[in-house]
């Protein structure tokens, strides 16, 4: 996954997989049979563990709407961890992986749909509870913080300045507590 992320499937050569996975071309083929699915099989680990964070914290949290605006601050951080790369693989994968791979294009926009559906349903968990007005839309409001968490992700590629993409992230998650205030 790490290899896919930092260098995107187009620039993962054959020999990067066999470095990487210490394996010979034809055993990497018999335990994945394609390039393809092996890409295919680390995106959907790393959406899997997003969604899986993402939806934990809804699930779990007393407030929707702090969960969501926790979820926010969470992505100000620069430091890397234990993640080769700042910026959202799925983001990347996206602008990377065009019509000519219909079957991964596609799984890439499934994924960012269910992204955008755990959003929608924290919005409409923080409007059943009287946290933002009852005439808010939750898809719009999901829409809007998908936007909010992908340019955050990006804008942690080239940000070097952690104050910044600290204050940049309070910032989203200040317009996220603002509706708490029309409620």
């Amino acid at each position: 996954m790490a290899l896919f992320w930092v260098k995107g499937y187009t620039a993962t050569s054959l020999k990067d997989l066999e470095q990487a996975l210490k394996m010979r071309p034809g055993s990497i083929y018999a335990a994945f049979q394609s390039k393809e699915a092996l890409f295919r099989a680390t995106l959907d680990l790393y959406a899997e563990r997003m969604e899986a964070e993402l939806g934990a914290m809804i699930q779990d949290a007393p407030s929707a709407l702090s969960a969501l605006r926790g979820y926010l601050l969470s992505l100000g951080g620069l430091d890397a961890c234990n993640k080769p790369s700042t910026a959202c693989m799925l983001v990347k994968s996206l602008l990377e992986i065009q019509t000519d791979h219909p079957e991964l294009r596609g799984a890439v926009l499934d994924h960012l749909d269910t992204i955008r559906r755990l959003l929608e349903d924290g919005f409409s968990k923080a409007r059943a509870a009287g946290e933002i007005p009852a005439d808010a839309d939750p898809a719009r409001l999901a829409r809007r913080m998908q936007t909010y968490i992908f340019g955050l992700k990006i804008q942690a590629q080239r940000e070097t300045d952690p104050d910044a993409m600290q204050r940049l992230a309070q910032d989203l998650a200040d317009e996220i507590s603002e509706l708490r205030r029309a409620a």
